[in-house]
């Protein structure tokens, strides 16, 4: 579904990406950058307006470009997660986005309540890295 997923830390920093296309990986680190500040501009147009849902955390389509649709969540913790998905998959509905950063946000904690991750390192946890493997594409 997804071509490229990356965790990233409160400070900005990355965390975690995983692309499928290798050749393209400086590409996706760049948009998934971009996209942090149209993250940040909507974190704080939500802060700002009173009566609105702060427990909504899927903040939807960030951007699009001719090859790639940028989707992005926060945590209440303040940890991005960004989704690129290819333009041309079109048959990708809201509800299946959602279901995807659900379903990383638990991978997330799940590894970073291991016992033996030191916050703010880079997650290495098999187990995430399966379940990221799992939503990106195969080429």
């Amino acid at each position: 579904m997804a071509v490229c997923i990356a965790i990233i830390g409160k400070e900005n920093a990355p965390k975690y990406v995983a692309c499928t296309e290798k050749d393209q990986e400086l590409d996706f680190h760049y948009k998934v950058h971009s996209s942090l500040d149209i993250i940040e501009e909507k974190l704080s147009a939500t802060s700002l307006t009173k009566g609105t849902d702060l427990r909504e955390q899927c903040l939807g389509l960030l951007y699009a470009t001719e090859e790639h649709k940028i989707y992005g969540y926060v945590t209440n913790t303040k940890i991005k997660i960004v989704i690129v998905i290819d333009a041309n998959h079109t048959g990708l509905r809201d509800n299946e986005i959602r279901a995807m950063f659900r379903k990383l946000h638990g991978a997330y904690a799940d590894a970073v309540c291991n016992p033996f991750y030191i916050p703010g390192d880079p997650i290495t946890s098999k187990k995430f890295c399966e379940t990221v493997h799992g939503l990106l594409v195969k080429s």
